[in-house]
């Protein structure tokens, strides 16, 4: 699946793009457990755009500016008016 294609809702979403930007990581607290998680977003892009990837925890030393990374059984949420994709708990993501 190419990134222009993706839409806000979407699931079962599979990508291959590089990671071109990647921010500082920061925590947040979950609005459901008394639990703290780390976060940090990734800029990916692919030939035909660019999307923000949140990365959790431990996917975050996974992923370095330059790499290519695989998205299975991902989703498309939107945050503060952008679209964002996720891995989540159900979907996988490879460092290729």
């Amino acid at each position: 699946m190419n990134i222009k294609e993706l839409r806000n809702g979407m699931r079962k979403v599979n990508v291959v793009a590089k990671v071109t930007e990647k921010s500082d990581t920061r925590e947040v607290q979950s609005r459901y457990k008394n639990e703290t998680y780390q976060v940090a977003d990734a800029l990916v892009s692919d030939d035909t755009g660019t999307i923000k990837l949140t990365l959790w925890n431990e996917q975050i030393d996974q992923v370095n500016v330059g790499d290519t990374v695989k998205i299975e059984n991902g989703y498309i949420t939107s945050f503060r008016g952008e679209i964002q994709l996720n891995a989540g708990k159900y979907g996988t993501l490879n460092v290729t």
